[in-house]
């Protein structure tokens, strides 16, 4: 192959290497869009997960408190439930009491006992007449002690009744936080639905970019493979320009070195003067000859 033929190949070959490049620039190109749209999608589907967990966080400590408010709620239901029951067994015990409630009147009852033991304490009274006294305020005293039972009994049951209308106010405050609660934590749970759902969206899409820049680099390596093995024989063509360049640098020197020699040498037999350089140049070629003698 001549030279001209290797500098057409070589021609030839950096108008394929140049289309290569473009190639393979516009491929890196769009490989490179694909990442950062890739690594942009990344950044969101990392943020909303961040999101995502604030709000399980947020929704797990309402939930925590909707428990202990059920809780609360329950306590004061089974408390309520409890004294309502205490109310119907002393409202029972009243009937009973009542029931059992003499013809006279409490207020009869207590005169009675009170005027009993003034005279007993401040008139002199025979033993007979003492004894007589102390058995009738004997006799008195369980009388009245039903009226102060039942009293007792009422007073209890407006005791309890207040404690059951705080019961029931706190249990309604309970209640409607509670409710707020619980529909927050159903807000949140919305939300977190949502945020999932976009999120998965996102990374579905930044899955399918990071398929296209796997896609699109596998596509460039063939293109790559080739780029090389061109510069390859772009080089092997290169170096045999230059080896057959210094081939016919060397033998033109050779023709010149010999043509100057033959000329000395005419000279010298002819008895002209010989310049330096052709004195030197006839000095190393017989220097030359008794080496290749030796």
């Amino acid at each position: 192959m001549t030279t001209q033929n290797k500098a057409n190949q070589i021609a030839a070959l950096n108008e394929q290497i140049a289309s290569l490049k473009e190639e393979i620039n516009k491929a890196n190109a769009d490989i490179k869009v694909h990442l950062e749209k890739r690594d942009k999608l990344n950044v969101q589907f990392r943020k909303y997960r961040e999101e995502i967990q604030a709000l399980k966080n947020e929704r797990d400590l309402i939930n925590d408190v909707v428990k202990a408010l059920k809780q609360q709620r329950d306590a004061a239901r089974e408390k309520r439930k409890k004294m309502i029951a205490e109310i119907r067994a002393i409202t029972d015990e009243i009937r009973a009491l009542k029931a059992k409630k003499p013809r006279k009147s409490r207020q009869q009852l207590e005169k009675e006992i009170h005027d009993i033991e003034w005279k007993i304490q401040t008139m002199p009274l025979d033993l007979q007449e003492e004894k007589r006294l102390v058995n009738e305020v004997k006799q008195l005293e369980p009388q009245l002690r039903i009226y102060q039972k039942i009293e007792q009994q009422n007073i209890r049951i407006t005791e309890l009744q207040k404690e059951i209308e705080a019961l029931e106010a706190k249990a309604n405050t309970s209640h409607q936080e509670l409710i707020t609660a619980a529909q927050r934590s159903q807000e949140l749970h919305a939300m977190i639905i949502t945020k999932i759902n976009e999120a998965t969206a996102i990374k579905r899409e930044a899955d399918q970019l990071h398929s296209a820049y796997v896609q699109a680099k596998e596509r460039t390596e063939p293109l790559r493979q080739a780029l090389k093995e061109f510069i390859e024989q772009k080089r092997q063509l290169q170096n045999a320009i230059k080896k057959e360049s210094e081939i016919q640098k060397e033998t033109a020197e050779k023709v010149l070195k010999e043509t100057l020699e033959a000329q000395a040498r005419s000279k010298l037999q002819q008895g002209e003067k010989l310049s330096w350089e052709e004195f030197q140049l006839l000095a190393d070629d017989e220097s030359e000859d008794q080496q290749t003698e030796d």
